[in-house]
């Protein structure tokens, strides 16, 4: 397991209050939103699914205690044991809760999900070992797909949808058209900064025009609060503005650290955790000299520089 040495929290995460508590919005008859502010990293966001006394879930959470936490809010609208929980990607935020579910409940994501969720590991224990993670393990989907699997939930179509290589190479929506409701997984964040060093620049602007053709009326993001199709197009801005900084940087010979620390965030200077800004001139670099979305990247490496922009290890709240 490879650890990152703390450096102590930087000015503005001093500054920084502890995250509120999870909550649960209805966003849709049937369709619930679990919600963990702030939305910064190891916060991310799930969804419960309910009809006809049957439920399903959209993704965990990073630790046993947020888990837990996440189970006694499903408990409130539906049985505790959902008989689905679809995963959206590997990263282990969203998928380390999976072990708090019992065998009764199947786990399906898109088969690059399990591939990776088993490469992964509980590597990201190692970049945060002080979390409290508690009792939580690799538990990998039992049920994979390809590019598109439908669920009935009752009376509830829910259609699960591949559109990486965008945040990763194994992005699933879940898209339920009957309420016009959107789960993006990572592949949209609202208030906080996108992230494609595991997939694609180029791939997210295609899977965010993908996203708005859907024309969802509701966009619950991977994290942060919930929207509308508004967050698309503040997505889209971004990774439009991260291609153009890089072709400005590469035309200056900068190297994308030098790029993010000599940029000008303009509107995108309230979104949290900044730093992300290093790890996506990468990915836009690495396409920009030819190679494919998802083509393997340092990500150790990145990260580390990520720390330097940062000023120290950015906090994860989990």
């Amino acid at each position: 397991m490879v650890t990152i040495r703390p450096t102590g929290p930087t000015r503005a995460e001093a500054d920084r209050p502890e995250p509120a508590r999870p909550r649960l919005e209805e966003v849709a008859e049937g369709v619930f939103a679990h919600i963990q502010p702030d939305g910064g990293w190891c916060l991310n966001n799930a969804g419960v699914l309910v009809d006809e006394g049957r439920a399903a879930l959209v993704d965990t959470a990073a630790t046993e205690r947020r888990a837990l936490l996440l189970r006694q809010a499903l408990a409130t609208v539906a049985p505790e044991e959902p008989e689905v929980l679809v995963n959206t990607h590997h990263h282990s935020d969203h998928t380390f809760g999976n072990s708090l579910f019992g065998p009764g409940t199947t786990v399906v994501a898109h088969e690059r999900t399990r591939q990776e969720s088993a490469e992964a590991g509980l590597g990201l224990q190692g970049l945060w070992p002080g979390v409290d993670w508690g009792a939580v393990s690799v538990r990998l989907p039992a049920l994979t797909f390809r590019d598109t699997l439908t669920l009935h939930l009752g009376g509830l179509r829910v259609e699960l949808i591949h559109v990486g290589p965008a945040h990763t190479t194994n992005d699933t929506v879940v898209w339920i058209p009957d309420r016009g409701v959107l789960f993006t997984g990572d592949v949209v964040m609202s208030g906080v900064t996108p992230y494609a060093l595991m997939g694609s620049v180029e791939g997210s602007l295609r899977a965010l025009d993908q996203l708005a053709g859907l024309h969802p009326r509701v966009v619950v993001p991977g994290h942060g609060a919930v929207g509308g199709p508004g967050l698309i197009d503040a997505n889209r801005a971004y990774f439009a503005w991260i291609q153009q900084l890089d072709t400005e940087a590469r035309a200056a010979g900068l190297t994308p650290l030098q790029a993010a620390k000599d940029a000008d965030l303009g509107g995108f200077a309230d979104l949290l955790d900044s730093e992300r800004l290093v790890s996506n001139l990468h990915r836009a670099r690495l396409e920009a000299e030819g190679a494919a979305p998802g083509a393997p990247i340092d990500i150790l490496g990145s990260f580390r520089e990520m720390v330097e922009y940062h000023g120290g290890l950015p906090t994860c709240h989990a």
